[in-house]
């Protein structure tokens, strides 16, 4: 049977600032992709969020990213490569204490945003991370776009590099993501983001913004918590996954 994982980013709320239906996504997702403070969440959103995943098995992620919270770390930082490892360290251990009170760990890691764009490209940046991931946890897989320089940096730092896909982005012939800027950037049509979902599952491929068949591999889809429709979206795609026979599970195994 086919397998596969679906995940979400998750926590990204801040103070009295609400951001996304977490407590449902939870109900759907088998991976949380949780924010750690840097570019999103605070301790009280971050501390809730884990003890709620932990509570459904849902799987526990650190969502790192650049020291960027008026951004939403969604602008490209030129930090350099000695402060970004140490930066996503930092990361690492705020949300494995709030994963540690809530019973469970830190499983995986994804990169969030700018950072993930800017690492699918800039060697430095990719070293770097995968540099911080290696000194905290080497056993730790990582999520990222297939063929980037972050997963071919994390491979030969000895990590479990885990190709994911965009169900609700689109994608350029070349196979990176459509900039947010431009048109095509978001899919907002659950039934046909819940097709594409299970094309690039069983058939590892999908139709670019150009129209292009694309080859895609992946081994976990993400949906994005704060796009509007979220819940529904990524109640299609699971009902979809399942219809077509395809296993939804966390590629990090259980919670505990």
């Amino acid at each position: 049977m086919t397998t596969i994982d679906l995940n979400a980013d998750l926590g990204e709320s801040f103070s009295r600032w609400s951001l996304g239906d977490d407590d449902a996504l939870l109900g759907v997702v088998t991976s949380a992709n949780i924010a750690c403070g840097f570019h999103a969440g605070d301790p009280t959103v971050i501390r809730r969020t884990c003890a709620r995943a932990a509570e459904r098995g849902v799987v526990i992620g650190a969502q790192v990213g650049y020291r960027d919270l008026a951004g939403f770390g969604r602008r490209f930082i030129d930090v350099a490569p000695d402060e970004l490892t140490n930066d996503v360290l930092y990361q690492l251990g705020a949300l494995e204490a709030f994963a540690r009170v809530a019973g469970t760990s830190v499983r995986y890691v994804k990169p969030h945003g700018a950072l993930y764009n800017a690492i699918v490209h800039h060697e430095g940046q990719a070293a770097a991370v995968a540099e911080a991931v290696r000194r905290y946890n080497p056993d730790l897989p990582v999520l990222g776009l297939p063929d980037s320089a972050w997963l071919k940096h994390a491979e030969g730092a000895g990590l479990r590099p885990v190709p994911e896909a965009f169900a609700d982005r689109g994608y350029t012939a070349s196979g990176t993501l459509v900039p947010r800027r431009e048109d095509g950037a978001v899919l907002h049509d659950a039934d046909e983001v819940a097709r594409r979902c299970v094309r690039m599952a069983r058939d590892h491929e999908v139709v670019s913004a150009d129209g292009d068949v694309v080859a895609v591999r992946a081994r976990s889809l993400c949906v994005h918590g704060d796009s509007p429709g979220a819940v529904a979206m990524a109640t299609a795609v699971r009902a979809a996954l399942e219809e077509a026979d395809v296993s939804v599970t966390s590629f990090a195994g259980t919670s505990s």
